[in-house]
């Protein structure tokens, strides 16, 4: 089945012509993970939707830079939306990592103590856990704690450790589930910027820099902006602050440091600076918390790395940071409620908030997708597919197979024998399969996110010329053309 993807020229330019808008029974605003969560699992019902995305891909703005941990859910208050979710969605994770085929790991978490005196707030932190559902909370003293974990430091008096905690990549998530919706009937518009949202009598009209779209709901899952929606309808206003989180990452040759997720006591700020593998080997440090007013504030800066830095010493004074290999800045959308905001906005008729949603927003995706699916159906009194789709396969991975594996991958297609990304052992196969298959990469970062060509240790330095290349043949466009991230990221400027 071949799904219309509205991205290009032509949709535009016919749109204007008709001079009406298309309606819709369901608009999610926002592709990231939560965007893409909601979409799958509306894909499951007879409903027309459509996903709008100002950037030019899927996971593209909160959803890429983040912690990749899929949290146990001993943190949130019990009963809010934070706690149910998370519990939920964590018990989600694995069986839906097998379904659509993408990297998770249940390596479990620590969360570190290093006063006697603070050791009554790890008893809390396991009680409430307890409460919110989650399993096999256990506080680990003595010698015990660096039969765990060998190079915490010594100045640790206690642990809260959590079994359930895990490790997943949000690239290959976020896009997993976007496959899988767009593969079950719903639509995607990149590069399409929502400008207004206004009410009519039977939905919403929402205008967008490619026209205008009509539907009978609104879902928005805006990130940092999705206050700025709610706010358009409804006289329950929203206010959402972005939180900067600051992260290195360091080289696979230290991927193996810690093997469980570390943590420090939270404070109100999050859950402080931790240290984590990463399913593709890596090892993770991060992030900072700071309170800006930039809905684009994603800058590194010197004093937010030193900080990761000393922050992370506290748990293991010889952490690796020589062998950091980059570094990155992420947002947290931070509603004043401290709450994820889920459901139908009491004054706004079919207009459902997933907003404020951060941390542990990766680790509930799934049960937010679920849940707001579940309320829109009632709303819409929409039947579920009999043909839904519910696998999805990732595309092959060279460098995890077997030597077996390879040499069926080459002989089905030659093209998994050219290695272009030699720091991770991406093949030309690999790339052209990103680049051909539902939602593909149209950008350097599109082919980075799919496949993890450019993500070593040399970071896209001696790949993204043949990256290019393969891209221009691919999409049939001048190497000009070609972006690291859509918009005016060109890579190459001018001809000889």
């Amino acid at each position: 089945m071949r799904i219309q993807v509205k991205n290009s020229p032509v949709f535009v330019l016919s749109f204007f012509m008709k001079g009406e808008a298309d309606m819709y029974d369901v608009v999610i605003i926002g592709a990231g993970v939560t965007g893409s969560a909601v979409a799958r699992e509306l894909s499951r019902y007879q409903l027309k939707v459509l996903v709008l995305e100002r950037e030019e891909d899927v996971c593209c703005g909160t959803s890429k830079a983040n912690s990749a941990i899929v949290h146990a859910g001993f943190d949130a208050v019990p009963g809010s939306m934070k706690a149910i979710m998370n519990v939920r969605g964590s018990k989600k994770m694995k069986a839906l990592s097998e379904e659509l085929d993408f990297p998770y790991k249940q390596n479990g978490s620590l969360v570190l103590c290093f006063q006697e005196a603070d050791i009554p707030k790890l008893e809390e932190l396991k009680a409430r856990g307890e409460k919110n559902g989650v399993e096999g909370l256990e506080i680990i003293t003595g010698n015990r704690i660096w039969e765990m974990e060998p190079n915490l430091s010594p100045d640790v008096k206690a642990m809260l450790y959590a079994p359930t905690g895990g490790i997943v990549c949000p690239f290959k998530l976020t896009i997993a589930m976007a496959e899988n919706a767009n593969v079950n009937g719903v639509e995607f518009s990149f590069d399409t910027c929502v400008e207004d949202i206004q009410a009519m009598e039977d939905g919403y009209r929402i205008a967008t820099g490619k026209g205008v779209f009509e539907t009978k709901c609104v879902v928005n899952a805006a990130g940092v902006y999705a206050d700025v929606w709610n706010n358009k309808v409804s006289e329950r206003k929203l206010s959402i602050t972005p939180r900067k989180g600051e992260y290195c990452l360091l080289d696979k040759k230290v991927g193996d440091f810690v093997s469980h997720t570390v943590f420090q006591l939270p404070t109100k700020m999050g859950k402080g600076v931790l240290i984590t593998p990463t399913v593709h080997g890596n090892l993770l440090v991060g992030p900072t918390a700071e309170d800006i007013q930039d809905k684009e504030g994603v800058n590194t800066t010197a004093q937010g790395l030193e900080k990761v830095a000393s922050q992370a010493r506290l748990s293991a004074g010889e952490v690796p940071l020589r062998m950091v290999i980059t570094s990155f800045a992420g947002l947290r959308a931070t509603e004043k409620g401290e709450d994820f905001v889920l459901g139908e906005a009491p004054d706004a008729p079919g207009f459902f908030n997933a907003a404020g949603i951060e941390s542990p927003g990766l680790s509930s995706a799934p049960a937010i997708g679920e849940y707001l699916a579940e309320m829109i159906a009632e709303k819409l009194q929409a039947k579920k597919k009999e043909n839904f789709i519910a696998r999805r396969e990732d595309i092959p991975c060279v460098a995890e197979s077997s030597p077996e594996e390879i040499q069926a991958l080459i002989a089905k297609d030659p093209a998994y024998g050219n290695v272009i990304c030699r720091c991770e052992t991406v093949t030309e196969g690999e790339i052209v399969n990103a680049i051909r298959r539902p939602l593909g990469a149209r950008s350097l970062d599109g082919v980075k996110r799919r496949t993890r060509a450019g993500m070593g240790r040399c970071q896209a330095g001696f790949c993204s010329p043949r990256t290019m290349e393969i891209l221009a043949r691919e999409l049939k466009e001048s190497p000009l053309a070609l972006t690291k991230a859509g918009g005016n990221s060109k890579l190459l400027v001018g001809e000889k």
